[in-house]
């Protein structure tokens, strides 16, 4: 369960840092206004998604559609796959970039659904160095309130949150661990990796 997670096992302004380097200086119409702006549209899809009664499947299919409108997919996705990501060709990001899209929708997909019943608040937003650190607190039935972070950048040309810290766990941290186990199984073929992140859910 998402909300099993050690609390704080992560934390945010140190993992923050470490990214600052694949972010452009940010430009001037992003704002803390306008990054939480964006994560209380995304929280408001993500409410309406979990509430709606519709089937799991349904559901990733929504997840994914939010996922692309919110996130900056390319960026997240050339992150997970590291250094192997500048010996790749062009239509290999592309393909990569579709697959994972799919794959991390229906993996976060699958912990939001955990949320049914319950819901997202937004509570402040931040400045953090080139890009905002957006918190919101997740309420469920009978559980403790805990915190989901956003970090939104505009180095795509608009406002996108770029990673996700549950409970301090940190998704682009965590992915792209995962990724380089999965692509070190595969001998670095990235075309295997590929087919095979379209088959996991």
């Amino acid at each position: 369960m998402i909300h099993r997670l050690t609390r704080r096992s992560v934390l945010v302004g140190g993992m923050a840092a470490m990214l600052v380097p694949f972010l452009p200086r940010m430009a001037a119409a992003l704002t803390e206004k306008s990054a939480a702006s964006l994560v209380n549209r995304l929280v408001s899809d993500i409410n309406k998604i979990i509430n709606s009664g519709k089937s799991e499947k349904a559901m990733y299919g929504d997840f994914e559609r939010m996922f692309v409108k919110y996130a900056d997919v390319p960026t997240i996705a050339r992150y997970t796959l590291g250094a192997d990501a500048r010996s790749a060709s062009s239509a290999q990001l592309r393909a990569y970039t579709d697959a994972f899209q799919g794959y991390i929708s229906r993996k976060y997909g699958k912990r939001f659904r955990e949320f049914i019943g319950g819901r997202l608040e937004v509570q402040n937003a931040r400045q953090v160095k080139s890009f905002y650190e957006v918190n919101t607190k997740a309420f469920l039935p009978g559980d403790t309130p805990f915190t989901v972070t956003f970090l939104v950048s505009d180095r795509s040309g608009s406002d996108k949150f770029f990673n996700i810290f549950i409970e301090g766990v940190n998704m682009l941290l965590t992915e792209r661990s995962e990724i380089g186990s999965m692509l070190d199984r595969r001998r670095g073929n990235i075309d295997q990796l590929t087919q095979d992140l379209r088959k996991l859910s």
